[in-house]
């Protein structure tokens, strides 16, 4: 790699050099777009610089992001966030270091036309003085100057008005098995559209789709889909549900209830996956367009949120009893078991009975086993037994409907009749292997209701997942 008064050659040269002398720094880079540990791209200093006084720059870092190209390595590939195959173009950025100072470029294939909307205005916002606006979104009321963005980094001060900056924007779509939203009593076994965007109004530091919600440089990188196209995508596949997922749409708010309004319009329902934490007036506005939600109650202290979220436990539980007392919406709660941090038996008891006062025995819960990501990897996997002992709590409290998630446990995903016992819909997986429900969700054995959303027989999706390209087919 040549210099320049110090400064690195352009971006070609950087990326053909690096192929020639580091191929294996290549290698490396596409498999997650992670930056490589500085030990396994440092090289010896040109023995043949041109100028005996110019001290060459070194490369420390080398990050490479492929999405879904495969830069013509065999079985060396990235299918892009959340499984879009729309090519993205190569991406990467070079950090040098020349004595004291870090110099670093980051370079990116030209964006193609119609894959940047404009941003979209905002109702939610006040002024506060000639030189800033307060984001009323969420209880985090970020207070901007003209350009700066919230915590979230979708949502940022233009010409004194709060904008959104990541609409008709998402970081992929594929089409999931809806229990893996986890909603598993809702239309059973059919498959749902999911889609996000960039940006979250929480700072989880166990977050596991952090690629998307907390990178700074996605945004840039996201295919575009007008909520009509969403909508279309949806029925041309066969998904009686699109699912807004991966990041939380509270933050996405607009382009959130411009999807939904397109998918009733042809008879598609909609589904939130959310951390609830948003402020009333945009909480009843955004729930008036869904037909179904999983809200993350992460814990029940204020502790956790506070420390581990930057968030609060009430405004959390807010929405949950408005989405039970005040909505027709659907409602299914998960939390995330995390070793030493909110599994003890005292919060669990505390966490089921609460629900059980305040959203009723039937509001279905699931428990998810935790694995080691973004800024807390000091942590062991959530074992098997956690899950088994935080069920039994729940049961023991007044729950009727109690899941395990994120490991393979038939009886713990399973549904049984609350009054004879029978097993109502058996689950291995993503897969319904038992079906013991009427069209309109009775049980067959005895006639009790089953809670949820039911439309005749289960379909037959399983654990498939199909990544779509919907802004070019």
């Amino acid at each position: 790699m040549g210099t320049l008064g110090g400064f690195p050659n352009p971006p070609a040269m950087v990326r053909r050099r690096r192929i020639r002398r580091a191929p294996h720094a290549i290698l490396m880079g596409t498999l997650k777009g992670f930056p490589i540990p500085p030990a396994m791209v440092r090289r010896r200093r040109s023995r043949r610089a041109p100028h005996a006084s110019m001290r060459r720059p070194r490369v420390s870092e080398v990050g490479f992001d492929c999405r879904s190209q495969p830069l013509g390595f065999p079985g060396i590939k990235h299918p892009g966030y959340r499984g879009s195959t729309r090519p993205h173009g190569l991406y990467f950025s070079v950090y040098f270091s020349q004595g004291n100072q870090r110099l670093s470029m980051s370079v990116q294939g030209p964006p193609r036309s119609g894959d940047r909307p404009a941003p979209v205005a905002t109702r939610y916002f006040r002024r506060d003085g000639e030189d800033h606006v307060v984001c009323e979104l969420c209880p985090r009321f970020c207070r901007l100057r003209e350009g700066q963005r919230g915590l979230c980094f979708v949502r940022a001060c233009q010409d004194g008005k709060i904008v959104l900056t990541s609409y008709g924007r998402s970081t992929g779509f594929c089409v999931d098995p809806i229990e893996k939203k986890p909603l598993y009593h809702f239309l059973p076994g059919t498959p749902v559209l999911s889609f996000g965007t960039a940006g979250c109004n929480l700072a989880c530091k166990f977050c596991q789709n952090w690629e998307s919600t907390r990178s700074r440089e996605v945004e840039s990188m996201c295919a575009a889909a007008s909520p009509a196209e969403v909508a279309e995508a949806a029925h041309r596949c066969g998904c009686p549900s699109v699912a807004m997922t991966y990041n939380d749409p509270v933050v996405f708010h607009e382009y959130a209830i411009d999807v939904a309004d397109a998918c009733h319009e042809r008879g598609i329902k909609t589904v939130a996956v959310t951390a609830g934490y948003v402020c009333p007036a945009p909480r009843a506005e955004f729930y008036r367009r869904m037909d179904a939600a999983n809200v993350d109650l992460k814990a029940f202290t204020d502790r956790f949120y506070r420390e581990l979220c930057s968030g609060d436990l009430a405004t959390v539980l807010e929405t949950l009893v408005f989405l039970r007392e005040q909505t027709q919406v659907w409602l299914e709660v998960t939390t995330l078991l995390i070793p030493g941090e909110n599994d003890s038996d005292g919060e669990l008891d505390e966490m089921t009975r609460w629900m059980c006062a305040n959203l009723g025995p039937d509001v279905p819960l699931h428990f998810s086993a935790f694995h080691a990501d973004f800024r807390m990897r000091d942590k062991p996997p959530t074992p098997p037994e956690t899950l088994t002992r935080a069920r039994q709590i729940a049961l023991g409290n007044g729950l009727h409907y109690v899941y395990t998630g994120n490991v393979r446990d038939e009886t713990g995903g399973s549904t049984t009749c609350v009054d004879c016992k029978s097993r109502l819909i058996g689950r291995d997986g993503y897969e319904l292997t038992a079906w013991g429900l009427t069209d309109d969700g009775h049980c067959a054995a005895c006639g009790a209701l089953c809670p949820g959303v039911f439309a005749g027989a289960p379909g037959r999706w399983g654990n498939r997942r199909l990544p779509l390209d919907v802004g070019q087919e």
